[in-house]
């Protein structure tokens, strides 16, 4: 992931402080009325990666059998797949049987591009049609969809992204990613859409990027967070800025929870996948150790070729 990527060199130079809350959230946490304890999962964005074979995949596995391992390891994944192809049922039939070993294991689908990047949510009421067919057959393995506009995705649209939001299914959580900037540079936008999430019961996806520290928005209009972590790391043993970042995540999750959260959504990207495994552990270790739960963490394989 290439999103908010910046040149080693620049990162002492970033503030990676978390924002404070805003008062949309404070709201929305304090009318949750949540007696559940809190869901939370923790997962990637691709299961076909090589770089894991040897670290998590037993050597020799085949890219047939990637998403059975992946599954192994993670209880989600937030399946940029379903950005760049339309599957039908028949493919996410075969996906979903892969996950039954997993019986917790969600799928968490990306809009296609064509419906928010190429037809830009105007005049797709047949690919969404299309896509919502494909991605029903997860059942009970179905998380929240994402929807992810793009770069040049203005506030001047504001109008296609109401009536699109409106016209969804109610029955399956949807939360938006926002990139443009002018979305937040001015409060107004940023009240005006974050409105609308609230008043449709649609989730704000929250991206944290070392070169887009504007995205870090901190607005939940619904009680449940989707957070997208894009790590800095770049060398194998060097992961001390982005375990002092999720820390702080960590920190900010267990104050949401006493406040009334209800779930989170936490997927961990790095510009080099092979450390996506390694801070998936150690979030998942810290959110456990703070929240009281028993995530699942994945399983390295040592130098022996066994699991530990």
């Amino acid at each position: 992931m290439e999103f908010g990527k910046v040149a080693p060199e620049e990162l002492p130079l970033i503030d990676f402080t978390l924002p404070p809350d805003t008062e949309l959230t404070t709201s929305v946490l304090a009318t949750a009325k949540n007696n559940e304890p809190i869901q939370v999962h923790v997962g990637c964005a691709k299961w076909g990666r090589k770089e894991w074979i040897g670290q998590i995949y037993p050597p020799k596995t085949k890219e047939a059998n990637f998403l059975d391992e992946y599954v192994r390891h993670f209880d989600c994944i937030e399946l940029n797949a379903t950005f760049y192809n339309v599957y039908g049922p028949d493919t996410i039939a075969k996906w979903k049987a892969k996950a039954e070993s997993n019986p917790g294991f969600k799928f968490c689908p990306k809009f296609s591009q064509s419906i928010s990047h190429i037809r830009r949510l105007k005049n797709a009421d047949d690919i969404t049609t299309t896509y919502y067919e494909g991605i029903m057959a997860f059942g009970e393995k179905l998380g929240p969809l994402f929807l992810q506009l793009s770069d040049n995705y203005t506030p001047k649209s504001f109008p296609e992204l109401k009536a699109y939001l409106e016209a969804l299914p109610k029955d399956v959580p949807v939360f938006v990613e926002l990139r443009h900037k002018e979305w937040f540079a001015q409060q107004e936008n940023a009240d005006k859409v974050f409105s609308l999430f609230r008043d449709l019961n649609i989730g704000a996806v929250i991206t944290d990027a070392s070169g887009r520290r504007d995205v870090i928005h901190m607005s939940l209009p619904t009680p449940h967070a989707f957070i997208r972590f894009v790590g800095c790391t770049d060398k194998m043993g060097e992961y001390s800025i982005d375990e002092a970042r999720l820390d702080m995540w960590v920190e900010r999750i267990k104050k949401w929870q006493q406040e009334g959260l209800k779930s989170v959504w936490f997927f961990m990207h790095q510009h080099d996948e092979r450390f996506s495994p390694i801070l998936s552990d150690y979030v998942t270790k810290k959110l456990n150790a703070a929240l009281g739960t028993n995530l699942l963490r994945p399983k390295f394989i040592d130098q022996q070729g066994g699991l530990f």
